[in-house]
């Protein structure tokens, strides 16, 4: 008999995290460690990546250091062929490389709004694409899109919304695509206002309201609220998910 438990197991998968650097990412990095998974760390800042791969091996997991730039499709080709060329598979993406802006829609250059647009939406399709290419059945996409996909926000930030939905349509064409055909589920996670680096920018005095607002748990998430989603829809406890959009804000978008 199946322990329930061992199905959030990821012992013997290699997981691919994209914007690993810092912040979030490098959480995912480490939860995913710590369920058994080796784990690529891939960022154009490579040099902020050495003290992620201390902790992922700290943790009794193996970790690459890979330098990819998610806006390049080669690259993001290079990412996933220098992953299976080193440990022979890979088993789940988190395309969680992103940035975010706030700029009132009349003032945004056509230049600020493609660049959100090329990391966050093209990104994702071309990490999704290289290593889709690449992974077995029983694979799985985690996509990182964002409360903002689903809701309003406090701010002006049509690219950062309009990229962050645009992942949500991605999510559910390539499940629709590859689930069924190919074996790899795909997935996205909203999530809201955690700390990171990009909610670092925002006052207090200004984003705090906000959540209170508008979230009835009314506070911050943690870390690990959210890597706990993450590992559960990249393992076997999500075997029979697909296509959709799990929401971890605190019940803002359903406020």
């Amino acid at each position: 008999m199946t322990n329930v438990m061992d199905l959030f197991r990821l012992d013997g998968k290699v997981a691919v995290v994209t914007g690993a650097s810092s912040g979030l990412g490098a959480g995912f990095a480490k939860a995913l460690a710590q369920a058994g998974a080796d784990v690529v760390l891939a960022a154009r800042r490579t040099d902020k990546l050495a003290d992620v791969a201390k902790q992922v091996h700290d943790l009794g997991r193996r970790a690459l250091v890979v330098n990819a730039d998610v806006t390049d499709p080669d690259s993001c080709e290079a990412m996933a062929r220098e992953t299976v060329a080193e440990w022979g598979r890979l088993d789940i993406l988190v395309n969680n490389a992103g940035v975010g802006t706030a700029v009132p829609a009349v003032r945004e250059s056509p230049s600020e709004f493609r660049r959100v647009v090329d990391v966050n939406l093209n990104g994702a399709y071309w990490a999704a694409q290289a290593c889709g290419r690449l992974m077995e059945p029983g694979s799985s996409i985690v996509n990182i899109s964002s409360v903002l996909a689903l809701i309003k926000s406090y701010a002006p930030q049509a690219a950062y919304a309009a990229s962050k939905a645009g992942v949500l349509g991605l999510t559910r064409d390539l499940a629709q695509q590859w689930s069924g055909r190919r074996g790899i589920r795909v997935n996205a996670i909203a999530p809201g206002y955690f700390a990171s680096e990009m909610t670092a920018e925002v006052p207090d005095e200004v984003l705090l309201p906000f959540i209170g607002q508008h979230s009835p748990l009314g506070r911050l998430g943690r870390q690990e609220e959210l890597d706990a989603a993450v590992v559960f829809l990249a393992s076997p406890a999500a075997s029979y998910i697909t296509g959709t959009t799990l929401a971890v804000d605190g019940g803002m978008s359903g406020h």
